[in-house]
């Protein structure tokens, strides 16, 4: 590039020199500090204290059904157990979404966002469409990635405010019925002894509590439902659109200026392959055939 270009595209190199600068040593420990993400981590700490509670209610839930005499809430039981290994998977995802909140941030400042500046820089330099469209989409891609968690948490915090209030009473519901449970055991086992009345004082909260643990276990599983949703689901169907558009950013072909065949080259390869190269013939080489033909018939 020639020094009057240079001076003429100043401006286009410095410009995305400082982009560079700044992403990498102001915005990337911006963007991956806990405290530019407070809202979005108080909105998953939030989900996670609900996520724990309803893991305990459904456990301790569990535990009271199986005190209830006969095997008919026994399956209920189990199926209340077996919700804790579940609603651990959704712990599992909050936890990650908290830690990509971070991570992608310092990802997109630190790394692409100064990769796309500096194939902007090349463009300038050697003047390369595919490097100039490199660049954008690796910054686009930068976007993306950032905006990955903070859309998912608004989309699910559409979904988890209308489920809130069913939730709230399934978890209320379940440490109603625990305590029915609990409290006529230990005024059964103070007035007849202690297993007697329990037997007694456990028969008569089941009858008191039977229709509530079919409709609890129901709760639950609804619950669980919700949080599968607005933490894995939504998320992961975020994530994959973003990559879809991602991989239809960056499909992008760089095309560098290749020189042409040499004639003579195609020519010994036609000739290798045992084809006819038909090779033009030069004046010179007329003029001594027709000299040539000329001494002989003389």
């Amino acid at each position: 590039m020639t020094k009057e270009k240079l001076r003429r595209n100043a401006l286009f190199l410095i410009l995305p020199l400082l982009a560079a600068l700044l992403s990498f040593f102001v915005l990337a420990g911006i963007a991956s500090s806990p405290e530019f993400h407070k809202h979005s981590i108080a909105a998953l700490e939030e989900k996670q204290t609900t996520v724990l509670e309803l893991s305990a209610a459904s456990a301790a839930a569990s535990a009271a059904i199986t005190l209830i005499p006969g095997d008919a809430a026994t399956p209920i039981a189990e199926q209340l157990a077996d919700l804790s290994s579940h609603f651990l998977v959704v712990l599992c995802a909050i936890y990650l979404e908290k830690y990509l909140l971070t991570l992608t941030g310092f990802l997109a400042f630190k790394l692409l966002i100064p990769a796309a500046c500096l194939a902007y820089l090349l463009n300038v330099l050697f003047d390369r469409k595919g490097l100039r469209l490199l660049a954008g989409k690796l910054a686009a891609f930068g976007l993306l990635i950032v905006l990955v968690i903070p859309v998912s948490l608004q989309l699910s915090n559409m979904i988890e405010d209308t489920y809130q209030a069913s939730i709230d009473a399934t978890i209320q519901s379940a440490q109603d019925a625990v305590g029915e449970i609990e409290d006529s055991a230990a005024e059964g086992g103070d007035e007849k002894g202690f297993w007697a009345g329990l037997l007694d004082g456990i028969t008569h909260a089941a009858s008191g509590a039977a229709d509530k643990v079919g409709r609890m276990a129901n709760d639950f599983l609804e619950a669980l439902a919700v949080m599968l949703v607005t933490s894995c689901v939504i998320p992961i169907l975020v994530l994959l659109t973003f990559v879809w558009l991602a991989k239809t950013l960056l499909s992008v072909q760089l095309q560098i200026p290749l020189p042409g065949p040499d004639p003579r080259q195609s020519g010994r390869r036609a000739a290798s392959r045992g084809e006819d190269p038909k090779p033009q013939r030069r004046p010179n080489d007329v003029e001594k055939e027709t000299v040539k033909k000329a001494f002989l018939t003389s």
